[in-house]
C-alpha cells in the first residue's frame, strides 16, 4: 500500500502535473486575484523545463558518467535491472522496448566483448501490470536471440521494484557467490544511485555501469539555448520520479 501511495503522490508532483494544476487553478473564482501569478509561474516552469540547455546541465549533474569499455575489468556476473519493455504489448515473438533499451543492448555488447561472463536479469511485472509477461524472461529471450548462451543467463522474475531487485538477487546469489565478490550493476544512469544503494543495503557489492543517459556533452548553440523540446519534460519527469523514489526508500529504510 505504501508503494501504491508513493506512486500516486509521485504523479501529483510531476512537473507537467504541477504546470497543469497551476494553469487550472488560475481559473478558479476564489483564486482570481492570484490568477496572473499562477499563470506566469506555470509558464516559467514550462519554459525552463523544455529548455534543452538547462535540462542537459541538470541531467549532467545528476547522472554518473558513462564507463570507458577499454578501462573495464572483466566481471564474472552482471546484474541487469528491467523496466525497459512495454508489457502491455503481448505479441509473443518479439520484445517491445520503451526508453532504456541500452540496459539490454549494452549488456549484450559487454558479454560479446568478454567483459562479463554471466548475466542475471531481475524484474517481474511491476506494481500496476497484470498479465502473463515478465520482463526478465522477455529480456532473456532477446539476449539469447542476440547470441548470449542460455546457460549464461540467470532469471529473477518476481521483483516489482528496485528494493525487490536487490533482495531477490541476493537470495539467488547467496549459495554460489561470496558476498565480498563485486558484480557489475547495469541500469539507467538516472536510476543508478538508488539501485546501487539498494544492493549495498542487502550486502551485495556492485560496480556501476550506467546506461541510457539523459545527458550529453554541453553544446553552446542556438537550438539548445533557445528552442524548446518536449522530450525535456520527459527527462524532468524521470528525475522527479527518481528523487521521490529515493525519499520513499529512505523513509522505508531501504537505503
Amino acid at each position: 500500500m505504501f508503494f501504491i501511495l508513493s506512486k500516486i503522490v509521485g504523479i501529483l508532483v510531476m512537473p507537467l502535473t504541477i504546470i497543469l494544476i497551476l494553469f487550472g487553478a488560475s481559473y478558479l473564482p476564489r483564486l482570481k486575484k492570484r490568477a496572473a501569478l499562477l499563470r506566469i509561474t506555470a509558464f516559467v516552469m514550462l519554459l525552463a523545463m523544455s529548455n534543452q540547455f538547462l535540462t542537459n546541465i541538470v541531467m549532467r549533474l545528476w547522472e554518473p558518467e558513462a564507463i570507458d569499455l577499454q578501462e573495464m575489468p572483466t566481471y564474472d556476473l552482471a546484474i541487469v535491472l528491467t523496466g525497459v519493455t512495454n508489457l502491455n504489448k503481448s505479441t509473443p515473438d518479439r520484445v517491445f522496448f520503451n526508453k532504456g533499451a541500452d540496459r539490454a543492448t549494452q549488456t549484450i555488447q559487454l558479454y560479446k566483448l568478454g567483459k562479463i561472463n554471466k548475466i542475471l536479469i531481475t524484474g517481474g511485472q511491476g506494481l500496476f501490470t497484470k498479465n502473463g509477461n515478465r520482463e526478465a524472461e522477455l529480456l532473456a529471450n532477446f539476449m539469447e536471440i542476440a547470441g548470449v548462451a542460455k546457460e549464461d543467463i540467470i532469471i529473477e522474475n518476481q521483483a516489482v521494484n528496485t528494493r525487490e531487485n536487490a533482495v531477490f538477487t541476493a537470495e539467488i546469489l547467496a549459495d554460489e557467490y561470496p558476498k565480498e565478490q563485486k558484480h557489475l550493476l547495469i541500469t539507467s544512469a538516472y536510476h543508478m544511485y538508488r539501485a546501487q544503494a539498494c544492493f549495498d543495503k542487502v550486502g551485495l557489492q556492485t560496480a556501476a555501469f550506467p546506461v541510457a543517459h539523459n545527458s550529453h556533452p554541453i553544446r553552446f548553440n542556438i537550438e539548445e539555448l533557445l528552442f524548446p523540446d518536449p522530450m525535456c519534460l520527459v527527462k524532468w519527469q524521470s528525475l522527479f520520479k527518481e528523487i521521490i523514489g529515493i525519499a520513499t526508500y529512505k523513509v522505508m529504510g531501504y537505503l
